[in-house]
């Protein structure tokens, strides 16, 4: 068979079902084998950088999964390098398979040939231009191999179109993927991270994506009950334990953080962080974060450890190898009677939560924002995937919404992209047809990849899009703050089409009704939940995605610091009465 058709037969072989990309004359034989071959299901882009984050919101929606895009090397492999950061950066395993130009042209300054190998080297696990055909199954066996084995990650394989059509010999029914490798805690490393745990008072376990990716979020649960001990979730750990379990401490940062969570964390300790990375915005200053706690990382890198800063004890391990060690572990110490109690401590994390609350409730219109996310959690149960990237909206939803299982909080967490948002929903959607995937966007992430719409009107592939639209750059407006400028954030204009809408600009509307899908604009708040209980019975009768925009005031600062967990600035009026935030886990308590 041709190089390409073996590729394709392995791709089947390690579990890929879906496949997103735009075909093109260098790919067009891959393309030719999987039509021949059947078995993986393609969704047709609009873009190829769409495509990339697709199979990054595919990968992440289900245990097991490994999104695949496929395109041109140049330009459409240069146009999923985005992609690829963002996988890398967030510890997703995706394959991007680029058509290149013939071998005897490389570096001739061919058609669209370029050295996409070296250019995504930085932003993957690898990256390879296969020169030979008989070297394509070994390649692609290793890049399944790499993608599982150790720190999750993307892998490019760049298949010149010689390549592709040349025919090898190939067993398609003998080959088998090779086995992963995760490095594996010792019990000696869990008993001394155990003993760590009981000589401190008030204990934290940070759990971060790691656990997600090693699916076991059970065991962390499990390990966090027997302990008693509170369980601060990253944002990219958000749903490893439920929002409303009594041991959910509340989230920790600079801005996806809840006013209880960093109160709590303050006051511990001792932090044990399992499969977290310490990020800049979770962590803040680090002599603030550090002063007067011990910690304990274990992460899957080794290089991890110790990156950010030093820990007590570091622990190179899968997150799951090592959770059922410390579960195991933790119960002969309980059966023997050697855990200390920690419900004086758990209950007064949950004091703090009842009593540290920010505001959702306000009548005004325009809207403010935060009565947006209070209907959300109104409308949408706690079976809703929630998929977004970066911006005011993004912060101010994972201060004010609800997650309370793994993988349903899908957000590009390090890299940020603009436009990330809308393919990823029609990733994961892809991969959870029936589920209930919620979107949240801003206007101007909304903007950058909406054409990517289309792909979900084509395809039928349902979800509900929430759009807040002050047709501001939110997030880069309230930074500009620092610097005593609002200088090229301002995306307000007269539509000559529209003036109903006054200065918002593009009317989106009429923009996602025209790419085939279906979109209800809200100008008061009392509108907010209806609109959102219809788009969820449009998306269920059209099988497409249906946008709610809602227009909202044009300046809101939601709170955040610049520094420190310590000195978050409040800009709205907070909580004081319990009709203040009526969606909150824990009514309000008086403080």
């Amino acid at each position: 068979m041709t190089a390409a058709r073996a590729a394709v037969e392995i791709l089947k072989r390690e579990g890929v079902s879906n496949a997103f990309g735009v075909p093109g004359a260098a790919i067009n034989p891959f393309y030719a084998a999987l039509k021949a071959s059947g078995g993986v299901h393609h969704t047709l882009a609009r873009h190829v950088e769409g495509a990339s984050h697709m199979a990054e919101g595919y990968t992440r929606a289900r245990p097991g999964n490994i999104g695949v895009c496929i395109g041109t090397s140049g330009p459409a492999g240069t146009d999923m390098i985005t992609g690829l950061y963002s996988a890398i950066a967030d510890s997703i395993p995706i394959l991007c398979i680029t058509g290149q130009a013939p071998t005897a042209v490389l570096h001739k300054e061919d058609f669209q040939a370029v050295d996409i190998a070296s250019i995504a080297a930085p932003v993957t696990k690898s990256a390879t231009t296969v020169l030979e055909a008989a070297q394509v199954p070994g390649v692609f066996q290793r890049a399944f191999h790499l993608m599982r084995s150790g720190r999750p990650g993307p892998v490019l394989i760049d298949l010149p179109i010689d390549v592709q059509l040349t025919e090898i010999e190939f067993d398609p029914d003998l080959y088998e993927p090779l086995p992963v490798h995760k490095p594996a805690a010792t019990r000696k490393q869990i008993v001394r991270a155990l003993e760590l745990l009981n000589e401190s008072e008030r204990p934290l376990l940070v759990a971060g994506g790691g656990i997600i990716n090693a699916d076991a979020c059970e065991l962390l649960v499990e390990f966090a009950e027997l302990t008693g001990v509170p369980v601060v979730p990253t944002l990219m750990g958000w749903g490893i334990i439920a929002d409303d379990h009594e041991l959910n401490a509340g989230m920790v940062g600079l801005q996806t953080s809840h006013r209880y969570g960093n109160a709590n964390f303050l006051d511990s300790d001792f932090v044990l962080g399992i499969g977290n990375r310490w990020a800049n915005r979770h962590t803040g200053r680090l002599d603030v974060y550090t002063e007067g706690r011990k910690f304990v990382h274990v992460d899957i890198e080794p290089t991890q450890l110790g990156k950010i800063f030093a820990p007590d004890l570091g622990i190179a391990s899968d997150a799951k190898a090592a959770l059922e060690l410390f579960v195991e572990v933790a119960r002969e110490l309980k059966a023997a009677g050697r855990l200390k109690d920690r419900s004086h401590w758990a209950a007064s994390t949950q004091e703090r939560r009842a009593t540290l609350q920010r505001r959702t409730h306000f009548d005004n219109v325009p809207l403010k924002p935060q009565r947006v996310y209070e209907e959300m959690n109104r409308a949408f149960g706690p079976e809703t995937r929630y998929v977004t990237t970066i911006g005011l909206s993004q912060i101010a939803g994972a201060q004010m919404l609800h997650v309370h299982r793994p993988r349903h909080w899908i957000n590009c967490g390090q890299a940020g992209p603009l436009g990330w948002t809308i393919p990823a929903a029609l990733g994961v959607a892809t991969a959870d047809p029936d589920g209930s995937v919620v979107a949240l966007s801003g206007d101007y992430d909304f903007q950058f990849m909406l054409e990517e719409l289309a792909v979900g009107a084509q395809h039928r592939i349902p979800y509900v899009h929430v759009l807040v639209n002050n047709s501001y750059l939110g997030l880069i407006r309230q930074a500009q703050r620092n610097f005593d400028i609002d200088f090229q954030v301002n995306l307000e204009f007269e539509n000559l089409n529209s003036p109903e809408l006054g200065v918002y600009g593009v009317d989106h509307v009429k923009v996602v009704e025209g790419l085939g899908c279906k979109a209800i604009r809200v100008t008061e708040p009392d509108q907010l939940l209806p609109a959102f209980e219809e788009a969820k019975k449009l998306a269920a009768e059209f099988r497409v995605p249906v946008v709610v925009e809602a227009i909202l005031e044009r300046v809101t600062n939601i709170a955040m610091s610049g520094t420190d967990i310590a000195s978050v600035n409040e800009f709205e009026d907070l909580a004081t009465d319990p009709s203040h935030a009526p969606t909150a886990i824990r009514p309000l308590a008086a403080s």
